[in-house]
């Protein structure tokens, strides 16, 4: 395969930037973009440096969630996430515990800040703290001054370990490797009439609670999804009752036009935004969980060499089967002369079973998930 050469990528990137940025300009002049507004994501940190981020866009306008939504409506929703408007060049200034940085949104309107020597010290239970984010002014040049706040995960002194979680196929039914299937669940449904896998929820909030059921451990939701559909994802778990957490993931590439292929890419992202917990927590120790849909197990894989003794366990749901068994029985092999165990689960119970002979989860816990994992998924096709 010829590569392209880098001076044409980087005039590409030079152009499309502009492009987006004339294209703005022209939809103020007309009247026709929405009021911009911030989206903040959860933030994470460790008391002594914070991870801030979120992005700026035109409002989408997108009605609430409910599950007596039609498909129309849920259609009208994915085209506003894939074809609003994000905001490059936007001034926005943070504020958490009395320090401040102002930070611009780069081509995708996404704004990502660093906070060092900031206190916020831990306390025994997890903590969210708030921050705030204020939009001064635009790529328009007009003064703004929208603000709204936003959480940022402080783990407590009690955490036994962190909870590192796929999405698309593992806590949520995607069929991210069938195509039509996948598109199908995008266009048709939402957040309230999407599915988890059965027993996943009540699992994870036994691995929050921890072996004890007085533990806070923390939740990273890692994904290759868009950014675009954040709200989506976020609601999805707030309503499905699964542990809050700080969710991950991919910068905005897809367009209206090709947003089905909305989690796709070589998930390397995934790789680096692990390696960034691995090392904003150097001392705690985590549970890796995934799928075999895609690359999960290779990418677990990487990190526990990397990082030896940091892994309890890593649990994949095998949702294929066919020409699967070989590669990942060599990675079982690997990663147990490394001392991990990685659980091959076709259920949520068999990797409930395997937490509690771990004691990473409470033996009482067992019966809950077993009781959720009675869901039935016949009507996600």
């Amino acid at each position: 395969m010829v590569k392209t050469p880098k001076t044409f990528r980087y005039f590409k990137k030079i152009t499309r930037s502009a492009y987006k940025r004339i294209k703005l300009f022209v939809k103020h002049r007309l009247g026709w973009l929405g009021v911009p507004i911030i989206v903040p994501y959860h933030g994470y940190g460790n008391g002594k440096q914070l991870l801030v981020s979120g992005y700026v866009t035109e409002d989408k306008g997108i009605a609430k969630p409910e599950e007596r939504h039609t498909r129309w409506e849920n259609l009208l929703a994915m085209i506003k996430r894939y074809s609003s408007d994000e905001i490059p060049g936007a001034s926005v200034d943070i504020r958490v515990n009395g320090a401040r940085q102002e930070v611009t949104t780069g081509d995708t309107g996404l704004f990502k800040v660093r906070f060092d020597s900031v206190s916020a010290a831990s306390g025994t239970t997890s903590e969210w703290i708030p921050y705030v984010a204020t939009l001064h002014s635009d790529i328009t040049g007009e003064d703004r001054e929208v603000s709204t706040r936003g959480e940022i995960l402080i783990p407590g002194s009690n955490s036994e370990f962190g909870v590192i979680s796929d999405v698309d196929d593992t806590i949520l039914v995607s069929h991210a490797t069938q195509t039509l299937r996948k598109l199908w669940l995008m266009l048709w449904r939402n957040s309230r009439t999407r599915k988890p896998f059965p027993g996943v929820a009540a699992f994870y909030r036994a691995l929050h609670v921890g072996r004890d059921g007085k533990q806070s451990n923390p939740f990273f939701y890692v994904s290759s999804s868009e950014w675009n559909l954040y709200d989506l994802l976020e609601d999805f778990c707030i309503h499905n009752r699964f542990p809050k957490g700080v969710f991950l993931l991919r910068e905005m590439k897809v367009n209206v036009l090709k947003f089905w292929k909305s989690g796709g890419g070589d998930h390397q992202h995934k790789y680096r935004k692990i390696k960034t917990l691995f090392d904003t927590y150097p001392k705690m120790p985590f549970i890796l969980i995934g799928d075999n849909g895609q690359h999960d197990p290779e990418i677990y894989s990487q990190i526990a060499e990397e990082y030896p003794n940091r892994i309890l366990a890593i649990y994949i749901r095998v949702v294929r089967e066919k020409g699967k068994y070989r590669r990942l029985g060599e990675i079982k092999e690997r990663l147990e002369l490394l001392g991990v165990p990685m659980i091959l689960a076709r259920d949520t119970v068999e990797a409930a079973h395997h937490a509690i002979k771990l004691n990473l989860i409470a033996a009482d816990s067992e019966a809950a998930v077993a009781l959720d994992a009675q869901k039935d998924l016949k009507d996600e096709t």
